[in-house]
């Protein structure tokens, strides 16, 4: 039951926080698809670090350097969705998925090649760091993590900003009516780029908090299994407010913590089941969340329109 707490805990964590990404991109009136990719450049950008800080760095300044390393990845890649959707006016939706692709793709050419330079002989695109994963594990033997803490700082953080400050009031606004926005003195571009940017801090973030769930090392070909999609779901099936996103992540992260630790709970090993209608789970739940909410889903009205100032 811990085990299948803590991973629960630490997949809500994940969703969580890149859900919240693609809530303040889709508020400002971005789509933002390619939270998957983002998701993949946090992870490397938070790996590499580890793996290159010298051992004897303190463990605090471990996690906070590392987080940084992850958002601040994730900020620079989200910026190919900036520009091409606000100020060429691109198709989001397309710039979404190329990012997607270019970003696992990317990722496992870079890691192998850094290992290549390494190694001649090694090929992989794998990154191992070990020791600097100690750094953000709460209690040592357990999964349990600083980041499931920071995960629910950001989460009230988010509420705040959203419906308590100017900027957040500032950058609804110009997901539902630009326009009107923008006759009253605000700049819709630059709030769409700061709901882009929000969402690559959050999608690296959680891109890297993903990566150290539980694993030593991390092939980048992989990618992060999904969890950029799920968490799209989790974002529409929360109705793009912070709380409810909160609610919907425990739900697909308690059935993806599922295929990890139903070995352990004799009335599922009794249903003999493959383990991979377990792994499946989330998706198959994300299918359906999908189809009964999205048609309903009060989403901004102004999300995937490229802003035109002449419009009115």
């Amino acid at each position: 039951m811990i085990l299948l707490l803590q991973y629960t805990l630490i997949f809500t964590s994940v969703l969580m926080l890149v859900a919240l990404g693609g809530c303040f991109s889709e508020h400002s009136g971005v789509i933002n698809i390619g939270l998957e990719g983002i998701m993949v450049f946090g992870a490397l950008g938070g790996a590499l670090v580890m793996k290159y800080l010298p051992a004897s760095t303190a463990p605090a300044l471990v996690f906070i350097i590392v987080t940084l390393a992850a958002m601040l990845t994730g900020v620079l890649y989200s910026l190919l969705l900036a520009v091409a959707a606000i100020n060429f006016k691109a198709d989001q939706t397309l710039v979404g998925t190329a990012m997607n692709l270019l970003g696992t793709a990317a990722a496992t050419v870079i890691v192998k090649a850094i290992n290549t330079a390494a190694d001649s002989s090694n090929v992989s695109s794998e990154i191992m760091y070990v020791e600097a994963k100690k750094a953000f594990v709460i209690s040592p033997g357990t999964e349990f993590s600083w980041f499931m803490v920071l995960a629910v700082v950001l989460l009230i953080a988010s509420y705040v900003i959203l419906y308590k400050t100017k900027f957040g009031l500032r950058l609804m606004a110009c997901g539902e009516h630009p326009q009107a926005a923008d006759s009253v003195g605000i700049n819709v571009l630059k709030m769409r780029y700061a709901g882009v940017m929000i969402s690559g801090l959050l999608g690296g973030l959680g891109g890297l908090v993903y990566i150290t769930a539980g694993v030593s090392a991390w092939k980048f070909e992989n990618g992060v299994a999904g969890f950029g999609f799920l968490a799209l779901a989790v974002m529409i099936f929360g109705a793009w407010k912070p709380q409810r996103i909160a609610l919907a992540a425990l739900l697909f992260g308690l059935f993806r913590s599922l295929s990890n630790v139903y070995t352990g709970f004799q009335f599922l090993k009794n249903l003999n089941l493959p383990s991979t209608v377990y792994n499946m789970l989330p998706y198959i739940i994300s299918l359906v969340v999908l189809a009964l909410f999205s048609k309903n889903s009060a989403a901004p009205k102004a999300e995937g329109i490229p802003y035109d100032k002449g419009m009115r």
